[in-house]
Order: structure tokens, then sequence, then C-alpha cells
């Protein structure tokens, strides 16, 4: 991977951060409890529940890439950044900027 390849990962993540920040503050605000004195009716109180636990779903695998995505600009000025962390080949430009935080190559995230 070239330097200049290498800064267009970097801002890529750092704009990904900032997408997943959003997001998360959003989906934290969505999956804040219920009063149970809500003036809903029944089945709009079933379905808010539902939408509730949906969005904890989402907001733990939003978190988990938060994760992964921190840990990769942490590790950006590391030698091993952009080498796969199973075969140490080098992982392709093009899978870093649709998947900025990977961690492996095609072929070893394929196992």
């Amino acid at each position: 991977m070239t330097d200049t390849e290498k800064q267009q990962v970097f801002k890529k993540l750092v704009r990904e951060k900032e997408k997943l920040e959003t997001k998360i503050d959003t989906l934290r605000e969505l999956t804040k409890p219920i009063p149970p004195g809500c003036e809903i009716g029944r089945v709009s109180r079933m379905d808010a529940i539902n939408n509730k636990s949906v969005n904890e779903a989402a907001l733990r695998i939003s978190e988990n890439e938060m994760k992964t995505v921190l840990l990769s600009i942490q590790n950006f000025d590391s030698p091993d950044f952009g080498k796969c962390r199973k075969c140490g080949n080098p992982i392709p430009f093009g899978r870093m900027m649709v998947l900025p935080g990977s961690s492996t190559c095609v072929s070893c995230a394929g196992f």
C-alpha cells in the first residue's frame, strides 16, 4: 500500500468513526426504557418493545464496529497496519476502502 493509499484509508477510518458516533447516539436514544405508564395503545406498546429489541441489536453491532475502527486508528502507525493478521500478506487497498477496519485479507476472511 502506498503512502497516498494509506492516507486515504486513514481518512476513511475517521469518517467511519464519525458516522458510527452519530449512529450510536441515535440508537442509544431509541433504546431507552419504555415507561409502563406510557399513553400508547397495547399493540403500539408491543410494537415499541419489539422495535427497542431490534435497535438494541443494531446498537451492539455498531459498538463492535466502533471498537474495530478505533483499534485500526490506534494501530495506524504500526508497521503491520494493512497486513493480514493471519497470513501477513498485504490487505488489498480496495478491501481497506470498503472495510477500513479489516485485519484480514480476502482469502483468510473466508476461513
